[in-house]
């Protein structure tokens, strides 16, 4: 399935902004959400095709909303990408524990955030 629309979900508008200018610039079409009760409803709206998904938010966290997302038949198969400052290995274990496809260390490089976009096509 090739990656045409992606959805970045940060409840900070530095970090939002800064995914959402990279992902358009490769020429994805980009969804943004900033908690994580708007994410899941714009996923079911819009049905991206990934999701970049901040950790550390206000209820939900990312981790929750991953969960929720996974027992949601119309949603579950959407590939999650953690993107966040919680980077030691424990951390990349419970994420691909809660679902989670991969994860990127805050801070990240634009390089970093095309290349695992690409891995998905």
């Amino acid at each position: 399935m090739a990656i045409t629309k992606v959805m970045v979900v940060d409840d900070s508008v530095v970090d939002l902004t800064n995914l959402k200018d990279i992902i358009s610039d490769a020429g994805y079409t980009v969804i943004t959400a900033t908690s994580g009760n708007e994410a899941i409803l714009k996923a079911k709206q819009y049905k991206p095709d990934l999701i970049f998904l901040d950790v550390i938010m206000g209820e939900p966290d990312g981790f929750e909303v991953c969960r929720s997302m996974g027992k949601d038949n119309e949603i579950k198969n959407i590939p999650v990408v953690f993107v966040t400052s919680k980077n030691q290995k424990a951390d990349r274990v419970w994420a691909e524990l809660q679902g989670g496809k991969g994860l990127i260390g805050k801070p990240y490089t634009p390089a970093e955030i095309i290349s695992q976009l690409q891995s998905f096509n």
